[in-house]
């Protein structure tokens, strides 16, 4: 008897020493906290201003998780401010205990210029209603296929001479989308074309080349992303003329 009396001060007294040990309620909380900050970390940058409904739009799509409500203009202009849903989930008690408790709490996060990716997510009451409903993203107007946009293209036979206005013509006949711009070029007896549109949730472009010359028409796309990024030259109807040499 006194050594199960000894035992038990044991362990009175090393649970003392170390504080009480946390609810299974606690750590579903603690689960639910770390799940939001995860969202933030997988909304954060990506290089572009969004708007509120966008990121809104794009928390909705993350596994498991409500979006509530969305507030402000966009990420650049003062800030987006979305509130999320997440569940959080712990095993019980720590004497042993199979019920598993599951918790609903609410966070906001915070999207501006000066956000970090390490934030902690802040907790607030949640919302009354159901969760936000996002129409679908923007289509991205489909370019041509190279093969369609070779057959298109006015054959120059060699010792020919390439015609810039026919090359419009031939893109004009494909009645394309007016969202996709098309660029022209004319160097010597070389006639370089671009088809660029730019997706909605991507900061590249797509885009297809063409270059005519006498004898020969080459149609390609960039392989390379960092080439196709705004600015970078690589969707340009220069870079069909004499295309840029694969990144290192």
């Amino acid at each position: 008897m006194r050594r199960h009396l000894w035992g038990s001060l044991a362990i009175v007294l090393t649970l003392g020493g170390c504080g009480a040990l946390p609810s299974p309620e606690d750590r579903a909380a603690d689960s639910a906290q770390e799940k939001a900050g995860r969202v933030l970390k997988a909304l954060y940058g990506h290089g572009r201003v969004w708007t509120a409904q966008d990121m809104g739009h794009r928390a909705s799509e993350l596994d498991d998780v409500d979006v509530m409500k969305v507030s402000g203009e966009t990420t650049h202009d003062g800030g987006v401010r979305v509130v999320i849903r997440v569940e959080g989930s712990a095993g019980g008690d720590s004497w042993g205990s199979p019920e598993v408790i599951t918790v609903r709490r609410c966070y906001e996060l915070t999207f501006n210029s000066e956000t970090d990716w390490e934030d902690t997510p802040d907790q607030v009451t949640c919302p009354k209603g159901t969760p936000l409903k996002f129409a679908p993203w923007p289509k991205t107007p489909e370019l041509p296929s190279q093969a369609r946009l070779r057959k298109a293209l006015p054959r120059v036979p060699k010792g020919g001479t390439v015609n810039e206005t026919k090359v419009r013509q031939a893109v004009t006949d494909l009645r394309l989308d007016p969202a996709i711009r098309a660029e022209y070029l004319t160097l010597g007896n070389v006639v370089g074309l671009s088809l660029t549109v730019k997706p909605y949730l991507d900061t590249a472009l797509d885009c297809v080349l063409a270059r005519i010359t006498p004898g020969k028409t080459d149609v390609f796309t960039p392989a390379a992303r960092i080439q196709r990024m705004p600015g970078e030259g690589g969707c340009s109807p220069g870079n069909a003329i004499s295309p840029m040499p694969p990144p290192h």
